[in-house]
């Protein structure tokens, strides 16, 4: 199998590698869309941020000789990068992806995991022709899942991706400290509730990803808020707790950008289109979308979490 990856950073280069070492023929994509040259593949991985998706769909357009027989696979964090994809390829020809694996950048800058997680797939468009692709991945030995409802696979994982992301990206600390933080972790709380109140609204149902039972998240975020503290509190600390999280590395390394807006900005918009109300979402979003693209603004809540929750009321 021919298999193109863009994106070769952590995620990009350590699926890349899994299917490289088991035979598969595996190119990456240059950086510079000037080099990017013609390529036959019967599988090409999405594997940038969510924010450089416009590119990437411009790289594939100079890339693929037959787009019409490439399986595209996005794994990316968030949601709406399934529906741009479709937009330019055509909904048959993409495939979501969960990856639910600890990818980091060894000192090679190739993608290594820890242990545990898997990856899950849910077709955009037609389900029959994309049923390889758990063979394809299996054969590596990293646990693989079909889902039926591509919006149920993603936005369960972005269940996953907005709890002690971006507090933690504005407040400039590691989860570890968040928790400890009783008025912010508060804050965390109802943002996983807003997340669930619009999954509701939207009618799409949470579902389990490998390693993670995001149903029981959800269930534990809408208990009376000190006992969903507490039951989450020590979970989050021991999965997370030390780890820089996404949204905190993209800040941290001067970016300007990071994915909020297809995270807890995308909850906020569905929110408001649906009818419901995610006030919460809508200032992480705000305020690390301005921190992003004015750093000088961060001094202003960094590890100042009384900042955060003022900020957040008076919205």
């Amino acid at each position: 199998m021919k298999v193109y990856v863009v994106g070769k950073g952590a995620v990009g280069t350590y699926l890349g590698e899994l299917l490289r070492g088991i035979g598969n023929d595996v190119s990456y994509a240059p950086r510079d869309l000037t080099a990017v040259e013609p390529v036959d593949a019967d599988m090409a991985l999405v594997t940038v941020k969510a924010y450089d998706t416009p590119s990437a769909i411009e790289t594939l357009r100079r890339a693929l000789k037959d787009p019409a027989a490439t399986t595209i696979v996005t794994p990316q964090n968030g949601v709406g990068n399934e529906e741009l994809l479709a937009a330019a390829f055509g909904a048959d020809n993409v495939v979501a992806a969960a990856l639910t694996v600890p990818v980091d950048l060894d000192a090679f800058g190739a993608g290594f995991a820890a242990k545990g997680g898997g990856i899950a797939f849910a077709p955009v468009g037609s389900t029959s022709a994309h049923n390889w692709l758990l063979a394809a991945f299996g054969a590596t030995g990293l646990p693989t899942t079909a889902v039926g409802d591509y919006r149920s696979l993603k936005w369960s994982k972005l269940a996953l991706n907005v709890v002690a992301n971006a507090a933690c990206a504005i407040l400039d600390v590691l989860p570890e400290r968040l928790v400890r933080e009783d008025a912010v972790f508060a804050l965390e709380i109802r943002a996983i509730r807003e997340v669930r109140a619009t999954m509701k609204a939207l009618g799409i149902a949470a579902i389990d990803l490998p390693r993670y039972p995001v149903r029981a998240l959800l269930g534990v975020a809408s208990l009376p808020t000190p006992v969903a503290r507490a039951l989450l509190a020590s979970r989050i600390a021991g999965a997370r707790g030390e780890k820089p999280p996404s949204l905190l590395v993209d800040l941290r390394g001067a970016k300007h950008r990071t994915e909020v807006e297809v995270l807890n900005g995308a909850v906020a918009r569905a929110a408001r289109e649906a009818g419901v109300q995610a006030p919460v979402n809508a200032a992480y979003a705000r305020i690390l979308s301005d921190v992003a693209h004015m750093p000088q603004l961060w001094a202003k809540y960094r590890e100042r979490p009384a900042a955060l929750v003022s900020e957040v009321r008076s919205r």
